[in-house]
């Protein structure tokens, strides 16, 4: 009996691990990561020590705990779909930066230096603030705490923790439904810029960013500039429903040969200094220059949130969320994006991952099978009880157990190697997500 009571006091190597990280050591993780990295504005010097220290730690901790993870085989089944999310998300991502050069070319660098920026009450909020709030609360909020790539890290580092039990399986699920959920995110946003197009709260930012001609598109040409400020012009061509005013005389399109990818010319409006490249021209889009509604660095803010919120919880989710309306002031603050940009962004980014649940979810699916599987036998079960048949029991209670458990049907030498292929890639990604996201 005491050998008994022993056995199930002593702590399994999985509990510990949950122990470890799940009882707060995630969250103190993920603040360390982004207070170490804050410390390239206070101390240079600190930061340069503290961050290859602590991303040696976080590295060198996952590979440990990989041998001894014990849900590899769902993972496996749920790398098919997260390649395919993969897939689905650079798809979204083209199509994106490809509305977003066409939006900022169509007008010509003349609009983008005339047309006044918006009325946002949300910046003239902000600047009111300033003048009644104590100084080191506008330096806080004025901070640069936390940026994009910090929120793609912060949903690795979540992805990652599924090694030590902190949050349910497989890992590769909830990076499934964070991508997919993303494209169409991405999706969305790039409809609904590319259906109006508002100037940008910074009419510098196209002539600073980009080579594109002065004068519009020959779409803008004939169907917009003629009905641009003339009111009696508005009011014929809304009457007629016709575009009647001809168009007048401007420089003629540069026409690159680009193969079969020539259709996009009409799109993309390059000029001779471009180069010869289209794919060199859409490395060059960066966040655009127009308005683009909705804010895509919000986008990732929420669903980051949401991700925490729901896998982890606790204070660490809080803080996060924090973190978020910190993001959505400082880019209403700086005039990267208009206060309803941010705003949409949030209950956007709310509702999509509230509808991706079937994807992943945070519920056990193992205990609802247990479950189905004990409602199943339990009129046997109290049978057996009544006749103290105890091996009826053991038997019975056995299946609910086997219920829960997953099915292997992989061999150990398959799963092994892609736990390492796993590990490599994603830390991969890590790399890639920390080089290539700076600007949006």
């Amino acid at each position: 009996m005491a050998k008994a009571r022993a056995a199930r006091s002593r702590p399994s190597r999985g509990a510990a691990g949950r122990r470890l990280l799940g009882v707060g050591g995630l969250g103190v993780a993920a603040a360390a990561y982004v207070g170490v990295d804050y410390l390239r504005y206070l101390s240079p010097t600190w930061h340069e020590r503290l961050q290859p220290a602590l991303w040696a730690a976080l590295a060198l901790a996952a590979a440990a705990r990989a041998p001894f993870y014990r849900h590899w085989s769902a993972e496996l089944r749920a790398a098919l779909p997260f390649l395919g999310s993969i897939t689905f998300m650079l798809g979204a991502f083209l199509c994106e930066a490809i509305s977003v050069r066409f939006v900022s070319a169509v007008m010509g660098l003349q609009w983008h230096r005339s047309a006044a920026p918006l009325p946002d009450t949300g910046q003239w909020l902000l600047l009111s603030l300033n003048e009644k709030l104590p100084q080191s609360v506008v330096d806080l909020l004025r901070a640069h705490v936390i940026t994009l790539h910090h929120y793609l890290m912060l949903f690795i580092m979540l992805g990652f923790s599924v090694l030590f039990d902190c949050i349910k399986a497989p890992g590769l699920g909830i990076a499934t439904r964070y991508m997919f959920t993303m494209a169409i995110g991405r999706l969305l946003r790039t409809i609904t810029f590319v259906a109006t197009l508002l100037p940008s709260a910074r009419p510098w930012c196209a002539a600073a960013r980009y080579q594109i001609p002065e004068h519009p598109h020959p779409w803008a040409q004939k169907y917009y500039v003629p009905y641009a400020s003339d009111s009696d012009a508005i009011r014929r061509v809304i009457r007629d429903d016709v575009a009647y005013s001809a168009v007048q005389s401007y420089p003629g399109e540069y026409r690159p040969d680009w193969g079969r990818m020539s259709f996009l010319v009409d799109i993309l409006r390059p000029t001779p200094g471009d180069g010869p490249s289209w794919y060199h021209l859409l490395k060059k889009a960066s966040g655009g220059c127009n308005d683009l509604m909705y804010s895509g660095h919000m986008l990732v803010a929420v669903l980051t949130a949401m991700a925490w919120t729901e896998a982890y919880g606790g204070w660490i989710s809080v803080a996060i969320w924090l973190l978020v309306l910190h993001s959505a002031q400082r880019e209403i603050r700086e005039r990267h994006h208009y206060t309803v940009d941010c705003v949409v962004a949030i209950y956007v980014g709310v509702l999509l991952w509230r509808m991706t649940r079937f994807i992943w979810s945070a519920r056990d699916a193992s205990r609802t099978r247990r479950l189905a599987k004990l409602d199943e036998v339990q009129n046997r079960l109290i049978h057996a009880a009544k006749d103290s048949d105890v091996d009826e029991i053991r038997g019975l209670l056995k299946e609910v157990e086997l219920a829960g458990q997953e099915k292997q049907g992989v061999s150990q030498r398959a799963i092994l190697a892609f736990a390492a292929a796993t590990i490599m890639f994603t830390l991969s990604c890590v790399v890639l997500a920390l080089t290539l996201t700076s600007d949006g």
